[in-house]
């Protein structure tokens, strides 16, 4: 071989070791934040909570649902940003914040986020919430209206109105997720398989949520904990009933905005909230399913702007 052959075979192994060496100690993908925006941590209500900021003006909180994490928001979160701070953390439990054995009732959740609020130094925040992150949400405005100056519910149902009865037309996951022990049996090592096919049953734009952000779901809630994080929500949702059964003739003191999935729940939230609020509007999505911040980006943020600053100078 000639020293030309030789230098050039050693200049290859050397960067076949460089490429390898990368590999380990850099992650196999990083979550892409929106242009501009940090990955912050604040200690909260006893919990590690991780969140996701952007933007200045008043404060926007964006609270995401189940399978998710705070990265169902990142297409809806650049625009919002262009008038708000828009802060979407990790609920308790998922993504990157701290796992708990308990605190997955709503009541404590909200109580998360009324501590966060706090913590960023706000009064009080426009609160959006989609799926489980709409009945923290709900939680929130109702036992704390002072915090939360307008409420945006997402294509969800308020807790203790939910159908989990198949034999009534209702979903059958529910009963599933609340079982103890099994469905963290049934799905170890399968869990991007159940998510992927969780979503694709309640989307009706189906190629809306792409194969990064599965991966980005899937690698959270595969982490040791977080499918039975994920399942507390659910396993939860009877005690949530109870707790509001006690404000049953309280009403919401700020106006309401829901927006929903023509083929996710649809009318049924506004009619949910019809008895609850004074000031309530709604609307529908006409082309999306359950996942209205992936499926519908555009008709939901200007839907949030538009509510946001009724009644203000944009």
């Amino acid at each position: 071989m000639s020293l030309g052959g030789r230098r050039m075979r050693t200049w290859c192994r050397l960067g076949f070791i460089v490429l390898l060496v990368c590999g380990f100690l850099m992650p196999a993908k990083a979550t892409d934040l929106p242009k501009g925006a940090e990955s912050q941590f604040a200690q909260v209500n006893g919990i590690r909570m991780h969140y996701v900021k952007m933007g200045e003006g008043p404060l926007l909180i964006l609270l995401h649902g189940w399978p998710q994490t705070w990265y169902e928001w990142h297409k809806v979160m650049p625009a919002l940003a262009s008038k708000f701070t828009v802060v979407a953390p990790d609920l308790r439990g998922l993504g990157l914040s701290e796992k708990t054995q308990t605190g997955y009732d709503k009541h404590t959740i909200a109580n998360d986020i009324a501590a966060l609020i706090k913590h960023l130094g706000e009064r009080s925040a426009i609160v959006v919430g989609h799926d489980m992150g709409g009945k923290v949400a709900y939680i929130l405005s109702l036992l704390q209206p002072e915090l939360v100056t307008k409420l945006i519910m997402v294509d969800c149902m308020p807790p203790g109105t939910e159908n989990m009865d198949p034999a009534k037309g209702g979903m059958w996951h529910y009963g599933f997720h609340m079982a103890a022990e099994f469905p963290e049996m049934l799905t170890k090592g399968r869990e991007r398989e159940y998510i992927s096919a969780q979503m694709a049953k309640w989307l009706h734009q189906k190629d809306a949520i792409t194969q990064n952000a599965l991966d980005e779901y899937a690698k959270h809630y595969a982490s040791p904990g977080g499918m039975t994080a994920g399942f507390n929500y659910y396993r939860t949702l009877l005690d949530d009933a109870k707790f509001l059964a006690a404000y049953t003739d309280r009403k919401f003191a700020m106006p309401i905005l829901t927006v929903a999935g023509r083929y996710g729940v649809s009318d049924n939230l506004f009619k949910a909230m019809m008895q609850k609020a004074d000031n309530l509007k709604g609307v529908i999505a006409e082309e999306s399913g359950h996942f209205v911040p992936e499926e519908a980006p555009v008709f939901l943020t200007e839907q949030i702007l538009k509510f946001a600053h009724v009644g203000k100078r944009i």
